[in-house]
């Protein structure tokens, strides 16, 4: 279709074009005019300025820009821009591009592979991936060093395909189309407005494999990527990085290697975890306290442990007795040990595994004096000042104000963290039966979850924090204190305050009128590992059927909405479009990407369920490694076959959730600790073991207190028991007491002893190997070996002069 008859169908009076797109069109074709090969044919025309429409533009690997436009009767059309050699030079040193220097043997990052290599083992994990991509020396872009870099008479394959989308995506990014003072600038705004319908890079051709089959040489990159990581037969294969890389950025790859590594090390926490669990199938059959429960027929009545619930006989619960048992034995405590010190072991060696990729990504320097300000950060700030760093002027955004901000919405966020806590009672006095308000509690979460993002996104754009990953790390900080809060509310309640300030029979405590709530008939620790089940479990099944199921029915919308446009647009178009769809019009039926927040977040509360609660659900860890398995598949596919490709984007590590994994670590000790001191009965049992019986005969009666006199008296003179150590005036025993301080003497040895073990992993574990070292320093020294050179060749050209 020819550019004059695809705009003779906007002459029509109707099509009004509003002032600031005009604005855009003319900025944007000043801007392109010198490197576009079809904009300046659009800007020259005047039937241009007469569109009234919505936008957008894609990238594709020529690095060259299309822009989706969809016209009032719903027919879109793409527009390509294309960026000369001069322009991407320009760009490339502007926003401090890496460029290769001198290749270099690619170092083996898979540990496992080292050491079955070192064993002469063969390795069932590791697959030949073809066409691995190259790694180099590389240093910042600079244009009057051109000859002195790789590749740099081959303009063509000189920048690589995600730092030519970087470039032309920047110049997108930062151009205003209105005022600038509020903040009307970029591609994203107008996106987000509607103006434009998508914005994206083109894939690499079709992920299917070609029929018939050709050579894995031969095979695209996103082909490899997807016969090679994204199908389900890949599960038990190394991920292959640096493809992921090469292909989608440095930030997705991490995300991948990230979650990869902690799969890995999650299976000696699920097998330790698993012999655990099995350990109290064995107890179930010789346990003397479960038998005594079982056996003790009429023996003990227990008081009611509602206002309108009734005796009960402690008997009934045998069945719940021994189950409990397999969350709570000897046995708990050595895995909570265990998994304390394997969360400090495992985020020390993730320390070590991303300074070695951000190294061979060539991202170890891009926080601290790579990455630019943020494009609305740029539009919105009322002042510049010069960059100690750098030395170059840059937008700045007064500290005194953004504290301003930072504690107003400090403020916001403890106001909504009140909110989960506040459903606590609620949920206490409307129970029904404990799987029932676990379930209605999951789906309070999930929906207040909707409400806390949308108010944390809120609230850091106002806040104005300066670079893209400021930005994000205040957004994931505040997310993170909500979803902390709404999803281990009610765990932590459970295993902390659930059945302590009941009273006793005659004597309950009370708040706003109603009775505290009592442990479960089988304890409050079976209580916790039903509660962590549901909402651990759930979640992961509900998020994997969102991302498969619901993934697909959107995608298989698009799809049918657009052939339903095309289809009455021309019929005979129409059956063109659906045996031959060009690459911008398959890929903008694909969904959009929507960043890795979400699929960071999901990783790390589960790493808080299986940390802060692992001795209450020994099987959290394996659940956890069931489900990380299907999730890299599961985004892995999403990434290569659903999802529109995104602009590559760079990272030097995984950002504040690093920081995150830390603190849940420190919570898990201590969480652990007061867990088996106050809700387990290892304590109690190892006390009575000491002081009374070493065969634990008469362990359920010592546990059971017997109900005053006065209570008995009004209910008919039935005595009744009640879990407690209280005499028959409900005055404490003397072993209540003695339990208490051998409690909290527990707690204070637990956590200085896994602190101070998981201090020497620290100390004896470097966060950056020693090969790295060595090659930092070398890729430095070539660095300004480089520049050396070039000056001197410059001062001999000037003498020569």
């Amino acid at each position: 279709m020819s550019f004059l008859s695809l705009f003779g169908t906007f002459l029509s009076p109707l099509c009004n074009f509003v002032t600031y797109f005009c604005c855009l069109v003319s900025r944007f074709c000043r801007l392109v005019s010198p490197f576009c090969h079809l904009v300046p044919c659009f800007c020259r025309s005047a039937l241009f300025c007469r569109l009234s429409a919505a936008a957008g533009f894609f990238l594709n690997d020529t690095c060259r820009i299309r822009w989706v436009v969809l016209l009032e009767k719903k027919k879109t059309s793409f527009v390509l821009l294309s960026a000369p050699w001069s322009l991407l030079c320009y760009y490339a040193e502007e926003i401090s591009l890496r460029v290769p220097l001198q290749v270099v043997e690619a170092p083996n990052l898979n540990s496992s592979e080292q050491v079955l290599s070192k064993l002469s083992l063969p390795n069932p994990l590791s697959q030949d991936v073809p066409n691995p991509p190259a790694d180099y020396y590389t240093c910042q872009f600079r244009t009057n060093k051109l000859q002195r870099f790789l590749g740099s008479d081959h303009q063509e394959t000189f920048f690589k395909t995600t730092q030519r989308h970087q470039v032309l995506y920047e110049i997108l990014a930062r151009t205003p189309y209105g005022s600038v003072k509020k903040g009307e600038v970029g591609i994203d705004r107008l996106v987000s407005e509607q103006v434009f319908t998508a914005a994206y890079p083109l894939h690499q051709g079709d992920f299917r494999l070609p029929s018939p089959p050709v050579p894995p040489h031969c095979l695209g990159l996103r082909q490899i990527l997807y016969a090679y990581w994204a199908q389900w037969s890949c599960w038990r294969r190394y991920q292959p990085l640096d493809h992921i890389r090469e292909y989608f950025g440095e930030k997705i790859a991490l995300y991948f290697a990230w979650i990869g590594f902690y799969t890995v090390w999650l299976l000696p926490a699920s097998l330790v975890g698993t012999v655990i669990f099995l350990i109290g199938f064995g107890l179930m059959a010789t346990d003397v306290p479960a038998k005594e429960v079982c056996n003790s027929g009429n023996r003990f009545i227990m008081c009611p442990i509602c206002n309108i619930c009734s005796y009960w006989n402690y008997s009934s619960i045998c069945s719940t007795y021994k189950a409990g048992l397999l969350f709570d034995n000897g046995g708990t405590v050595f895995l909570s040990v265990f998994l304390s010190l394997w969360a400090v072991t495992f985020l020390q060696y993730w320390k070590r595994r991303c300074s070695v990729l951000a190294h061979c990504w060539d991202c170890s320097d891009f926080e601290d004096t790579e990455e630019r300000p943020r494009p609305e950060f740029t539009a919105m700030a009322p002042m510049t000042v010069r960059n100690p760093v750098t030395g170059a002027e840059e937008p700045y955004f007064p500290e005194q104000k953004r504290l301003n901000r930072t504690l107003t919405s400090c403020m916001v966020i403890i106001i909504m963290v009140g909110t989960p806590c506040s459903r606590l009672h609620i949920s206490a006095a409307v129970r029904i039966t404990s799987i029932t308000a676990s379930v209605l509690n999951l789906v309070v979460i999930l929906l207040l979850s909707k409400v806390y993002i949308a108010l944390a996104r809120v609230l850091t754009r106002w806040e104005m924090h300066r670079t893209q990953t400021k930005y994000e790390d205040m957004f994931i900080l505040k997310v993170f204190i909500f979803q902390f809060v709404n999803f281990y509310s009610s765990p932590v309640y459970i295993a902390f305050f659930k059945g302590r300030f009941v009273g006793y029979p005659g004597n309950y405590n009370t708040m706003f009128g109603v009775r505290n709530e009592d442990c479960g008939a089988g304890g409050c620790l079976i209580d916790l590992a039903q509660e962590l089940l549901v909402i651990m479990v759930g979640k992961q099944l509900i998020n994997n059927i969102q991302e498969f199921f619901l993934l697909k029915v959107k995608s298989w919308w698009q799809k049918r909405k657009l052939n339903h446009q095309k289809k009455e647009e021309d019929e005979e178009e129409v059956h063109n479009y659906q045996e031959e769809v060009p690459q911008w019009e398959a890929d903008y039926q694909l969904q959009v990407c929507g960043g890795l927040f979400d699929e960071y977040l999901e990783t790390v509360l589960q790493f808080g369920f299986i940390t802060i609660f692992v001795a209450a659900c020994p099987l959290a860890p394996l659940f956890a490694l069931i489900n990380n398995w299907v999730e890299i598949r599961l985004d892995a596919h999403k990434f290569v076959t659903e999802y529109r490709r995104p602009v590559a984007e760079r990272a030097q590590d995984i950002g504040i959730w690093f920081p995150i994994l830390q603190f849940i670590t420190h919570m898990a000790v201590l969480s652990n600790a007061f867990l088996i001191a106050f809700t387990s009965s290892f304590l109690p049992r190892l006390y009575y073991r000491y002081t009374r019986d070493s065969t634990l005969r008469g362990f359920i009666s010592f546990t059971l207190a017997t109900s005053p006199h006065t209570f008995s008296q009004q209910h008919h003179n039935a005595s009744c028991r009640y879990r407690g150590f209280r005499d028959e005036n409900g005055e404490y025993l003397p072993e209540y007491f003695h339990l208490l301080a051998i409690r909290l003497g527990f707690i204070i040895v637990f956590e200085h002893v896994v602190f101070f073990i998981g201090r020497l992993i620290d100390l004896m574990v470097p966060d950056i190997p020693e090969e790295v070292e060595l090659k930092i320093k070398r890729e430095h020294y070539m660095a300004k070996e480089a520049l050396a050179e070039n000056q001197v060749q410059t001062l001999t050209c000037h003498q020569s002069v």
